[in-house]
């Protein structure tokens, strides 16, 4: 299949060295993996992998916490500045 269609697009300049870094390890160029990307949107009815937010890990996870252990977890962290 010929490619005709071009995508602008703006991105980080950071992220945007970083993943071509990558890329160029798996012997890949941007443009394939866009298109590897795009053709996973398409054959998964929507984005291939999980967006989420990360979650906290449970002993930082002050919304977990009762208020004696966010009390002694903040006192620890006290004591070790």
């Amino acid at each position: 299949m010929q490619k005709t269609a071009t995508l602008n697009l703006r991105v980080d300049p950071d992220v945007k060295q970083s993943a071509e870094s990558v890329l160029a390890q798996l012997g890949m160029s941007m443009s394939t993996a866009i298109d590897v990307f795009l053709r996973q949107v398409s054959l998964t009815g929507g984005i291939p992998f999980r967006v989420a937010l990360p979650e906290a890990p449970r002993s930082v996870d002050a919304g977990s916490m009762t208020d004696e252990q966010l009390r002694d977890a903040l006192l620890r962290g006290l004591r070790e500045v």
